[in-house]
């Protein structure tokens, strides 16, 4: 365990720090680390799932205990304290005063609490609410763009009666007289090795350590309904540059939170339109233009129609099939800078399949006759094979 960092300092925060701050934190080190960021980045890949292994423990209020307890070793496996294998104090979970608590329960034996009580005592704290996923349409010039758009969803939000509290209106919840607003209750087993304390949910408040005597009409007591909701989605223009699939971000749009925790967050994944003439890699564009053959030897520029205004293309003498040309700053507005890519037009050589035997007999004195120098492109040099060409072609 020398080599790993600890699990606070991996996410930047100091111990004690809550549980919203957590996952701040790890949402902020998870963006900075992302393989999707980072390609090829080696050391960025190894970070990530650091921070996604800190994350695992101390967003778990179990594991986080141990953790803070015992360091890296309360949450080791081979260490008997997780639960997860090896011998240790595991192996006495056979009995059958312990309940399959493990190390917990031999603990608290002892020490007539530990992690029990330190548990317990969040047991029925505030909890964020759990995070929804939806996806949506767009088109590509929206995303290229950016737009405004209404997305309805069916989800859980808090009672407009009873404002979440569950109680009928006028009336109020009250500490539960079984667990003593606790959530928990204990109780005290012997066994072999003596008397072992157990803890269980309350079942007379389901762990909320609160009972509600006249639950509101409306959502049955449990602060909740369901919902149909309209929303609107700022689309940000340039988005969707490194991923086919982008996901937005909807803060505190999700489910409504328990015990006056925070909602929890919206995650809008998005599904870009193609286009008919445009491909898209990062901010650039790329497309495929057809020219002929007078086009590709004596140079032309070509309209073509972009996402927002028509183009000018400049097709240089002698170009050749294949030949990838550069529009630069016509592409899309990079997403965070406001820099613009550039517009890639590949040229496509069309060959003529219907010539007239004029044209056929045109091409074969063209093509036996001496190759030399190309003329400036435009030059109508009278009676030069070139021009008597493009005439044809014309």
């Amino acid at each position: 365990m020398a080599d790993k960092r600890d699990y606070y300092e991996v996410l930047g925060i100091q111990k004690g720090a809550s549980d919203e701050e957590i996952k701040k934190a790890f949402r902020k080190m998870a963006m900075k680390y992302h393989p999707d960021r980072n390609q090829g980045d080696k050391d960025a890949e190894e970070k990530f799932k650091e921070v996604n292994e800190a994350y695992s423990v101390l967003s778990d209020p179990d594991k986080k205990n141990k953790y803070d307890r015992f360091g890296f070793a309360g949450v080791d496996p081979n260490a008997g304290f997780g639960g997860g294998g090896g011998a240790g104090f595991e192996g006495f979970g056979g009995f059958g005063g312990f309940g399959g608590g493990g190390f917990e329960d031999i603990f608290n034996m002892f020490t007539g609490g530990g992690f029990g009580n330190s548990y317990s005592a969040n047991y029925n704290g505030p909890r964020e609410g759990a995070d929804i996923q939806q996806r949506m349409n767009i088109t590509f010039e929206e995303a290229v763009f950016g737009a405004k758009k209404k997305i309805r969803l069916t989800k859980n939000v808090q009672c407009s009666d009873c404002h979440g509290t569950g109680a009928k209106n006028g009336t109020s919840k009250h500490t539960c007289p079984t667990c003593g607003g606790r959530g928990q209750v204990e109780s005290v087993q012997q066994t072999i090795l003596g008397p072992m304390r157990s803890v269980r949910t309350c079942s007379a408040c389901g762990g909320t350590g609160e009972v509600i005597d006249t639950p509101c009409p409306t959502c049955h007591g449990s602060g909740i309904i369901r919902k149909t909701v309209e929303l609107t989605v700022d689309i940000p223009a340039g988005i969707g540059g490194g991923s086919s699939s982008p996901v937005l971000t909807l803060r505190g749009q999700g489910e409504p939170g328990t015990n006056g925790g925070p909602a929890g967050d919206l995650y809008i994944v998005l599904n870009i339109g193609s286009h008919s003439t445009f491909t898209r890699k990062g901010d650039d564009l790329y497309m495929t233009l057809p020219i002929n053959f007078t086009q590709a030897a004596l140079g032309d520029e070509v309209t073509i129609k972009g996402l927002k205004e028509s183009l000018v293309c400049k097709i240089p003498a002698g170009t050749q099939p294949g030949t990838t040309l550069r529009m630069r700053g016509k592409g899309v507005k990079n997403i965070r800078t406001g820099k613009p890519g550039d517009i890639l037009v590949q040229v496509k050589l069309v060959v003529p399949t219907d010539l007239t035997d004029a044209q056929k007999e045109l091409l074969r004195s063209f093509g036996e006759a001496p190759v030399v120098e190309q003329p400036p492109a435009g030059s109508k040099k009278k009676g030069s094979w070139s021009q008597k060409v493009k005439d044809f072609f014309e």
